[in-house]
């Protein structure tokens, strides 16, 4: 592919929907729901197709990355910051999923948001948020990336509040604003720390210099940590992961474009971005395994009492992306983006397959109103079988392979890490076959008429079912004979991946692999006869007691949050507002504007209509000046 060529192509890739964004919005009066939507899908469509094209040109043993610079935009002082994209194989796999699934989620909105008001506004700001996350991806710097990361925030906030004449809605869309910021903060920081460390922000002369520094350096360890800030934000970590949760107020293509394929990915790419940075700070590393890990098991350990089917997807999806940080954790960079991989292709089919259910039932988001379903809406129940046995980590699913990759480097490298890492996934099989059981078995305990969706909406499933499948193919390991074909390719954009060693024997991997499998089965068996054959209904956590009502209760994070920051901060606010506001700045401000009342009506009288009086004072006024001017002289 000759550089032209490059350059047209990588234009477009973010264009094309920033296009669909800017025309959606101008005609959302006059657009009809299907029009908007079907052209906002073109555009994102027209968008993978670029993206595919510029995959099939890469050459990754010719030209590793190749950077597409399209002017300088940033030259004060030392600092030199160009607008320009990386092309490589990081952000063409990110390109994909972001454009790929994208184009799933917005074919499938078409029939979801048809009957909304808003459908137009709905699109606009949809191709606006996957052009931002376009940016983010594709960005050769920190900045553009940043640029990015700041623009999915944004349109996170309009969309989870898309409805926001409800005021819970609008809370969360707030909520989630808020957390991001604090995120971002970390990001700035960290930026700032690294153009003080290498005086630019480009990426390729930031990883190619860091090898300067020593291991352990208290400046690259500074950074590191507060990059992995702004990835705790985005990517939904222990403190920062309410939000996510919250964030189901939003229509449920956004909830599955936000936690599948954009959005909460962005964490993880920017770890695997600057992935030499991390190598040589293991601290930051530690911290990153101790909080994925964590966060893997508190959000597991929440859905396990969930009733909104939406609040388990969120949950797990808490969840899953703790996995993928206990992998960058462990230096396991290519098994994190393999299930980031992966989980965009099951999550995405949870989410919309969720959002099938809730439109089959008129709107219903509570399982224990559900049951039945398998029969009735069919195409919803076999895809979302599929998500969930992907999503358990069954194979030959996809989210085999990747969680497996993911478990072994866990068993390697620290085994405390790993029994953790497997009690999360048998309790991942828990809560999804419950879901699944209580949603789609038993007898029908709701009052609407259920009915399966139209083909605008189960086409996307099936087709994001069947990757679900054979997503795993994209890196098969050695042990099946394989040759880890993902982790090679992105080796050449991320030199992290080169330190990755795996050197667990196949007897071993065996085992583990068959230790996993076998608990997650009887994990479902167990289930089966809990939710099948008896029914369980769990009530809401007022009704339950002990532990139970605690993790119910999401162990009262936010009335923790609620205590240690909001009650505070709102108690400062008031009384800045009673002293500051009222007996500071109001007093002031009129004292100032009557001050300003008299000086006019005085001045006013010099208006007496007499123009000789008026050459007079003109006359005193250019004498005064002069007077002045020789003074000064």
């Amino acid at each position: 592919m000759n550089f032209d060529t490059l350059v047209l192509w990588s234009w477009l890739v973010p264009v094309l929907p920033l296009v669909g964004a800017i025309i959606n919005a101008a005609l959302r009066r006059s657009l009809s729901g299907n029009t908007s939507g079907g052209f906002a899908t073109l555009m994102i469509l027209g968008s993978f197709v670029v993206s595919l094209l510029l995959f099939m040109g890469h050459d990754p043993a010719a030209h590793p990355v190749k950077i597409v610079k399209f002017f300088d935009w940033i030259n004060v002082g030392g600092m030199e910051i160009p607008f320009a994209f990386q092309i490589d194989a990081l952000s063409l796999t990110m390109m994909l999923i972001v454009t790929g699934v994208g184009s799933l989620i917005h074919l499938y909105s078409v029939g979801y948001m048809h009957d909304d008001k808003r459908v137009a506004t709905f699109f606009a700001m949809l191709n606006l948020f996957t052009f931002a996350m376009l940016l983010l991806v594709m960005g050769a710097n920190y900045l553009i990336t940043f640029i990015g990361w700041e623009g999915v925030g944004l349109c996170s906030y309009l969309l989870i509040g898309f409805w926001y004449t409800n005021t819970e809605f609008n809370y969360a869309a707030r909520k989630a604003f808020v957390m991001n910021r604090i995120g971002d903060v970390g990001v700035v920081l960290g930026m700032c720390l690294l153009f003080n460390l290498f005086g630019t922000l480009n990426y390729v002369d930031i990883m190619d210099r860091a090898g300067s520094f020593g291991t352990g350096h208290g400046m690259i360890v500074g950074a590191t940590l507060l990059l992995f800030v702004g990835a705790m934000g985005k990517s939904a970590q222990i403190p920062l992961f309410t939000w996510l949760p919250d964030a189901m107020a939003g229509p449920t293509p956004v909830s599955a474009l936000i936690h599948a394929a954009t959005m909460v990915t962005a964490g993880i790419f920017l770890i695997v971005r600057s992935s030499v940075l991390f190598e040589l700070a293991p601290f930051t590393k530690d911290i990153i395994l101790y909080i994925g890990t964590a966060t893997a098991l508190l959000a597991a350990s929440i859905g396990l009492f969930q009733n909104d089917i939406k609040k388990v997807l969120a949950y797990s999806t808490v969840s899953q992306l703790g996995y993928m940080f206990a992998a960058l954790g462990l230096g396991a960079y290519s098994a994190g983006m393999f299930h980031v991989t992966t989980h965009a292709f099951f999550k995405a089919l949870l989410f919309l397959g969720a959002g099938s259910v809730i439109h089959a039932l008129g709107g219903e988001q509570d399982i224990r109103k559900m049951g039945g379903l398998k029969g009735v809406t069919k195409i919803t129940f076999i895809t979302f079988l599929i998500g969930t046995i992907a999503i358990s980590g069954l194979p030959p699913l996809s989210g085999f392979f990747s969680k497996d990759a993911i478990l072994a480097h866990a068993f390697q490298d620290n085994k405390v890490v790993y029994g953790l890492l497997l009690f999360g996934a048998v309790l991942t099989a828990f809560y999804m076959f419950r879901l699944l059981f209580l949603t789609f078995y038993g007898t029908y305990r709701g009052t609407a008429h259920p009915h399966e969706s139209p083909l605008v909406i189960t086409v996307p499933l099936m087709v994001l079912a069947a990757l679900s499948v054979v997503g795993g193919m994209l890196n098969v390991p050695h042990i099946f004979g394989g040759d880890e074909g993902m982790k090679t390719y992105l080796a050449t954009a991320a030199e992290g991946i080169l330190s990755e060693r795996l050197g667990l024997s196949h007897t071993t991997e065996w085992i583990l692999m068959g230790v996993s499998t076998v608990l997650v089965i009887l994990t479902i068996v167990y289930a089966y006869g809990r939710f099948v054959k008896k029914t369980t209904l769990d009530g809401d956590p007022a009704q339950l007691f002990g532990l139970k009502k605690l993790i119910a209760n999401k162990w009262k994070l936010d009335e923790l949050y609620a205590m240690l920051f909001e009650k505070p901060y709102g108690w400062i606010s008031a009384h800045f507002f009673s002293i500051g506001e009222e007996k500071v700045m109001v007093p002031l401000m009129t004292g100032v504007g009557n001050m300003t009342l008299r000086a006019g009506k005085v001045i006013s009288r010099l208006q007496t209509g007499n123009t000789s009086f008026y050459v007079f004072g003109m006359v005193a006024g250019i004498l005064v000046f002069l007077l002045i001017t020789l003074f000064v002289n």
